[in-house]
Formats: structure tokens, sequence, C-alpha cells
């Protein structure tokens, strides 16, 4: 069904619907009081009563990154009861596509409701006990955020900060964990505030010989760069559905190893939130051989993630990662003639899914910004915490990660540069 049939169906549909309970709301409003209640005459309605229109737009920030198609008409289809068989079947799905993308063996795999910022929190709560300590890899934005929300739950926290732009060194994460001994070491893989891309190699096997979990953000990384789980040694990852994976905001793709759910399971004390203790919601997931009721998953969300993991499978990890670095030598081939420059200086520590672009001296970023989507329909980002007014952030990120939108993104920069001066 086409957009203009769609509306069509849509605003007959509200008409009638709105014309049967017109008919009806008195009767209705007569009967609902209940002994002794009072109802007070209704407030009148002053909500949207038009078919909902949202304009189009190439989301090349950070993310949310478009979706493909196929995963936006997922969520269209039936809804199903969040403990019906045949919804089991898809979360079982939804957790074969997420091992695949973690390359894990571990059947400790799920979805949590909401962001990545439910997925970061989730597991310092579930994996650090009060008094606990975690050494927290600060480079931008993501690592104070866990500082923050460690020391809420009364972890003691190691705040190893370094410059925005910068990725720590083996030696530097060696010598913070041999002295410290933490239950946790946390890292961001794709530092999205800065553009950083932190190397892991060496650190599972460092975490394991010093009685440390390794806890990875792979928010806006997952999908586009490699993560080996299993053989790398990391011992929790969470990430986004809304970034390299492509699918609608509001699922956070989970990975545990055997440690840390046997870390989650001899818990002295109970997860500081209810609402995200996995031993519960590993429970609904059906991580000990059985499914209680946890909450209302989201159905039509988790359809749009199953479809968006079936296209990863068909692509293949390795020709998805070669199209994220490709469209990457893209962009930077396209920057580069324009005389600009990347805020991450080493080039083995610059992330490919958001790339970090130096504010030129005397250049209204903002202006870029504007121009870039009132005359391009295109989102180009700037900075974030650390890097407001220093960077633009461009995401190369799963179904945007093709050549016509690099060029589109090319186009938006030399306009919105030609326009301040910089360029004939």
């Amino acid at each position: 069904m086409g957009r203009s049939a769609l509306l069509r169906t849509l605003q007959t549909s509200l008409r009638l619907q709105t014309k049967n309970f017109s008919s009806t709301a008195p009767a209705l409003a007569a009967n609902a009081a209940r002994p002794g209640e009072v109802l007070p005459e209704i407030l009148p309605y002053a909500g949207p009563s038009t078919v909902i229109d949202v304009p189009s737009r190439l989301l090349m920030g950070p993310g949310p990154a478009n979706s493909h198609p196929r995963v936006l008409a997922a969520q269209t289809l039936p809804l199903l009861g969040h403990m019906h068989p045949p919804f089991f079947k898809i979360m079982n799905e939804i957790q074969e596509g997420l091992q695949y993308v973690f390359q894990t063996s571990s059947k400790y795999t799920l979805l949590i409701s909401g962001t990545g910022h439910a997925g970061m929190e989730a597991t310092i709560t579930n994996l650090v006990e009060p008094g606990e300590t975690i050494v927290v890899g600060n480079n931008g934005i993501w690592g104070s955020r866990v500082c923050d929300m460690a020391a809420r739950y009364g972890a003691n926290v190691v705040n190893l900060e370094k410059e925005a732009g910068k990725a720590f060194s083996f030696e530097e994460l060696s010598q913070a964990v041999t002295q410290h001994k933490p239950a946790v070491l946390f890292l961001c893989q794709g530092e999205s505030s800065s553009g950083v891309h932190q190397n892991l190699a060496g650190l599972g096997k460092l975490c394991k010989d010093n009685g440390t979990l390794l806890l990875v953000d792979t928010v806006c990384s997952l999908g586009g760069v490699p993560m080996f789980a299993d053989a790398w040694g990391v011992d929790a990852i969470y990430s986004g559905s809304q970034k390299v994976l492509a699918a609608p905001p509001g699922g956070a793709p989970l990975f545990l190893s055997q440690r840390a759910l046997d870390k989650v399971r001899a818990r002295k004390t109970k997860p500081g939130s209810y609402n995200l203790d996995l031993n519960l919601i590993g429970d609904y997931w059906g991580w000990f051989g059985s499914r209680s009721y946890h909450h209302t998953g989201m159905v039509s969300m988790w359809y749009a993630m199953r479809e968006a993991l079936a296209l990863v499978g068909e692509e293949g990890l390795d020709a998805m990662w070669a199209r994220h670095q490709r469209e990457h030598e893209h962009l930077w081939a396209g920057l580069s003639e324009m005389g600009l420059e990347p805020f991450v200086e080493n080039p083995d520590e610059r992330l490919i899914t958001v790339n970090t672009i130096k504010v030129p001296e005397g250049v209204d970023w903002a202006a870029l910004v504007k121009n870039a989507m009132d005359t391009y329909s295109v989102e180009i980002a700037g900075g974030l915490g650390p890097t407001v007014g220093r960077v633009w952030r461009v995401g190369i990120m799963g179904y945007n990660a093709q050549p016509q939108n690099i060029e589109l993104v090319l186009a938006a920069f030399r306009d919105g540069l030609r326009k301040q001066g910089r360029l004939p």
C-alpha cells in the first residue's frame, strides 16, 4: 500500500471510530462512576486530531540511522501477545542473530527494552555490587556516564580519564587493572562523542588473569567494525538497535559470557534495578530453561530488530564491515579535498562508523549543520560533551552506508563551506 493510500485508510478509520465513540460517550460516562464517586466535567481534548505526518530525512549523524524498508514494514505486522509461543520464536531468532553479530556461542544474549543507556545501566547494576571497584576508561561522554551510573549504585569508581580523541594503550589499562584489581573494567569500543575506536587486543586475558570482567560499550560500533566476543575474551557487551544494526530506537542488544552470568547469579545483593535485573529478564528470554513474565516485550520493535538481524545475516559480517570501511574512505577522500581534517590524529584510533571532523578556525559549525538540513534534508551533527563546538560528526551506519549518501553529505559540506567563504 502506498503512502497516500495508507493515509486515506487511516483518515477514514479515524472518522469512523470518532463517530462510533461519540455516539456512546454520554452513556459510558454515566456508568463510569463507582459508589461515592462524583465525576467532574471532563477536560476538553487538546491532543492530535489528524493523521501523523513526518518529514523525510537522511540521518547521517551519530544515530539513529535510517532503517531498511523491510525493517520498517516489519513494525506494521499484527501484534502478538508477549507470552505467546509465536512471539517466543521471534525472541529466539533475535538471540540467534545477536550471537552472530557478537560472534559468540554463548546463549546469554537478549534485547533489553530500552535504548543503549538501558543496556549500559543493566550491565552496571548486575555486574558491580555496592563497594566493589570498577575501572572506567573515560575518554568521552560515555565513560563519564558510566562513572555516574556506577557511583549511584554504590560502586567504588576509578575514573581513568584521557583526553577526548585519544584511545587507551594496553599498558595504561594493564597498570590500572593490576593496581586496582577491579570487579569490572569498562571500555567503549566506539566513542561516538569523539570518534575514537578502542583496540581491545589482549584485554580479555588481562582481565581474566586478574579476576576482572571486561565490559564493552558497542552502541555505535556493533556491526560496523569487528567484534569477536568469545575469541577476544569479552565478558559483557551492550549496544543499540538504532545505529549500525539500523533498527528503530528502543532495543539494547546485550551479551554475557558464562563468567559474567556466574557473577550475576552469585550476587550477595539484588541488583539495584528490578526493571534491569538480568536474572529476571534472562528468565523471560529463556536463559534458564523456562520463561516467566517480567515485562511486556516491545512487540513491534522486536519484529523490526529480528528483520534487521536477518539483513545482517544475508549480507554477512565480512561484507558489512568492508562496506563501512569503504564508505569511510569515500567520505574522507572528499573531505580532504575541501581541506578538512580528522579530529582523531592517530589513523589506527579513528572510528569508521562515527567520523569526527575538526571545525576550522572561524567557521560557524552550527550554520553548516543547519544548511545541510534546510537545503539537503541531511542530518550532520555537531560535537557532544567534550567535543561541542570542536567537531562535526558524520555517521556511516547500517543501511545508510551507501555511496550516494556519502556524496550527498559531501555536497552539503561543500555548499556549507562555500556559503561561509571557505571554498571558491
